[in-house]
């Protein structure tokens, strides 16, 4: 479940970069979510 919805946040951050709106801002703050969400799922994988 995180790791389908970190990929659409990736994948909107890519789309800030072809379509860099005013918006772009907000889209790398959503990569930044994804980014710690990733980053906590392999934590609690490594620990489970």
């Amino acid at each position: 479940m995180l790791g389908t919805i970190a990929i659409v946040l990736i994948i909107l951050w890519l789309l800030g970069f072809v379509s860099a709106y005013t918006m772009g801002g907000f889209i790398h703050i959503l990569l930044v979510i994804a980014v710690v969400m990733i980053l906590v799922q392999v934590i609690q994988g490594r620990r489970g």
